[in-house]
This record gives structure tokens, C-alpha cells and sequence, in this order.
């Protein structure tokens, strides 16, 4: 007996998605990655270990409501620079963050864009928090190429970034975002009175509660800044980063702090990746991934900051390269400042796909204790954070 070409059709889906069910029922899980021993005084990943808030006095959330006037909140903001475009993953980033954070302290968001925000964007992120929210647009004397930049010159290197697979080398407005991000945002006039920042990006998570103001432990305990993920770059985007870094030394050196407690040794450092370091030409290519940070906008506003990016913005790298403004921060960090003013912020538990900082604790749910990626194994190799443990320690 021969059956209809429907129930055929029918029957032989049945038979598919009974055999999936079966699969998903009986196969293995793929297994949870344990994060990786990188040196051999390094018995586990400190993510592994009991993790607690900062030592000391901090601040909880009382008398924060978003409506009182006296509430404790000092001069600080929630930024971030984000596309009319990317209002879903805007919005699900700040759930995130008011959900762990912010409703208890009500800190004001301020959003960037490098043109006007839509009514929809505006409506839809006012939506997810008691908080204030800014909207500003970036002068176009901020955002431009600069006029010293050769555009020929920038579409040549843009090609042999591409052949290189350096992710967005070929993007202009991925250089322009590079370069207000590393030496312009802190000069937009509605940040002119504020001083401390958390940078928040779309479609990033955090994972858990946070019960202190961290803008006031940043000010209590004199910190510049603060980061979650510590990771290696890709060196073919930043050859001459570290060359044009020496020529700006050598012609400032009273701006470099003591070896004695900068964190020169980590940025120099070449007996994990040597050809990292080879290739960018003796930078470690190690950075604090920037799409986080907590940090103090006085560092940024220093002389010695604002004559360092200067010198590389006339260097045209942001343009010629792919200077990004996580190694640009991270380089200047490293040389200009103490490194005991650097705090790994190991509590607050963060994802920016496809990295992690899930810390061990009763108040983190979502992520993997001590997992670093949920990515492939090749990932693990790009964790720097043992090299900063190593030489700087884990404050």
C-alpha cells in the first residue's frame, strides 16, 4: 500500500524529531571548562576561591532614592556610547545592571551617539530605570577624521587590516569610536562636572548583587580605576603603539612612575606570548577590557594623559592601525600611574561575549564559578589576568 505524499512527508518528520528527543535526552553535556593554570604558582583560579566585597567602610544603599535631593550619590555617571540601532541590547544590559546595582543607588545614565537619539530609544531606556537619563550627541569636531589624516593612506591600511582578519579594521566609524573613546569622551561638556564613570556597553551582563556604592569606594580608597577582564590584543593592530609609546617616554620621562610600583613589567612582559610581544614590538599586547571600567576621568584629564594621546593621535594610528582605546587606557595606566590606585573589581560578576568574570559567591547566579569563556579552548590563551596577579598581585 502506497501512503499519500503528505503523510509520508509527515511521518518522516515525526521520525526526525523523535530521534532529537532522543538525543537531547540521552547525549552528554558538553563539559564546563575549568580555567586553565598558567604558571605554576598559580594553583587555581582566584574566581575559585570564597569571593567578598572590598575590605573596609562602604557605602550602602540608603537615603539613595532617585528622587532625593540629599541623597549621598557624588559626581558620578553611567556611560555609554550606543546606536539608535542597538536599543534591545541596550536595554537588556541595563536590566542587568539596575537588577545587581543600580536600583539601589540611582545613578544617572548618560548615553552617546554620534547623532541625535530617536524618541523611541529615549522612551524605551527611561523605561528601565528611576535613574536620570541623558542624552547626548558628540560634536562632530570630536567625532571626524581629524584633518591630518590621509584618507588614501587609511583606505590602504584598512585593506591590509581586513587581509589580516582584524575584526572592524576596515570600519571608519570603528577607528572614530577607537579614538573618542580613548581621548575625547571625558572632553563632552555634559561630562564637564562629573568625574567618575562606569562604561557600559550593549548586550553585556552582570551577574551579581552589588550592595556598595562602588563610585564612592573608588573616591574612599583613592582608586583610578577599575576593571573585571584582563586580556592579550591582537598584535598586528598595534605594531607601532609601542614604539610611538617610547618616543613620547623619552621626550617625558618625569611623567613615568617609579618601576617600583607602576606596572611596567606587565606591559613589557614577553615570557608568556613572546611572539606577542615580538610583534608589537616589546609590548605584551596585555590590556584591561575596556567595554568595562569604573574609573576616575582626573587620570584622563592629567597632563601627562592628554599630552600622551595627543601625541598619539597625531602618530594617526587610531586610523593607520586599530588603536583601540583598551590598550591606549591600559598602556597609560601602566606607566603613569600606581599600580596599587588599579582595582579587579573580582565581585562583580560581567560578561561581554566571549569572556568572564564570575566570582564565587552566594550572591552571583548565571554564570560559572571561575569560568573564563564559554567559547572554545583556543580562548583560554588570551587571559592575561595571571601576568597582572604576577606582577602587580590581585588588590
Amino acid at each position: 500500500m502506497v501512503y499519500p505524499k503528505p503523510m509520508r512527508v509527515l511521518a518522516l518528520a515525526s521520525c526526525l524529531l523523535f530521534m532529537f528527543l532522543l538525543y537531547e535526552l540521552f547525549h552528554s553535556p558538553k563539559p564546563i571548562k575549568e580555567p586553565r593554570i598558567v604558571y605554576p604558582d598559580m594553583k587555581t583560579d582566584p574566581n575559585l576561591e570564597e569571593t567578598n566585597e572590598p575590605a573596609g567602610n562602604l557605602w550602602r544603599a540608603d537615603d539613595y532614592a532617585a528622587d532625593n535631593p540629599n541623597a549621598p550619590r557624588i559626581n558620578a555617571t553611567i556611560l555609554s556610547l550606543v546606536r539608535n540601532g542597538e536599543v534591545d541590547g541596550m536595554v537588556q544590559s541595563m536590566r542587568d545592571l539596575e537588577r545587581t546595582w543600580n536600583h539601589k543607588f540611582n545613578y544617572p545614565w548618560t548615553f552617546f551617539n554620534d547623532v541625535p537619539f530617536t524618541e523611541e530609544f529615549k522612551a524605551r531606556t527611561r523605561a528601565e530605570t528611576k535613574a536620570k537619563c541623558r542624552y547626548e550627541t558628540i560634536p562632530k569636531e570630536h567625532w571626524d577624521v581629524p584633518s591630518w589624516i590621509n584618507m588614501d593612506l587609511f583606505k590602504e591600511s584598512a585593506k591590509m587590516l581586513a587581509e589580516q582578519d582584524i575584526q572592524y579594521g576596515d570600519l571608519i566609524s570603528y577607528h572614530q569610536m577607537c579614538r573618542w573613546n580613548s581621548g575625547l569622551f571625558y572632553h563632552h561638556p555634559a561630562l564637564k562636572d562629573v568625574r567618575y564613570y562606569w562604561r557600559v556597553e550593549p548586550k553585556v551582563h552582570f551577574f551579581c548583587d552589588v550592595d556598595y556604592d562602588v563610585f564612592r569606594y573608588m573616591q574612599d580608597y583613592n582608586k583610578t580605576y577599575g576593571f573585571t577582564i584582563n586580556l592579550y590584543d591582537a598584535p598586528q593592530s598595534i605594531p607601532t603603539l609601542w614604539p610611538e609609546t617610547l618616543k613620547f617616554i623619552e621626550a617625558h620621562p618625569d611623567y613615568v612612575k617609579d618601576s617600583t610600583v607602576n606596572a611596567r613589567a606587565w606591559l613589557e612582559d614577553k615570557e608568556r606570548r613572546p611572539g606577542h610581544n615580538q610583534k608589537a614590538n616589546g609590548y605584551s599586547t596585555c590590556h584591561f577590557w575596556s567595554n568595562f571600567e569604573i574609573a576616575d576621568m582626573e587620570f584622563w584629564r592629567s597632563q601627562a594623559y592628554e599630552d600622551y594621546f595627543n601625541h598619539l593621535d597625531r602618530a594617526g594610528g587610531f586610523f593607520y592601525e586599530r588603536w583601540g582605546d583598551a590598550p591606549v587606557h591600559s598602556i597609560a595606566l601602566g606607566l603613569f600611574e600606581d599600580a596599587s590606585r588599579i582595582h579587579w573589581f573580582r565581585d562583580i560578576g560581567y560578561q561581554h561575549i566571549p569572556y568572564f568574570n564570575c566570582p564565587k559567591s552566594e550572591k552571583c547566579k548565571g554564570c560559572v564559578t571561575g569560568a573564563f569563556t564559554d567559547g572554545e579552548d583556543f580562548l583560554y590563551k588570551e587571559d592575561c589576568r595571571p601576568n597582572w596577579f604576577k606582577y602587580v598581585g590581585m588588590g
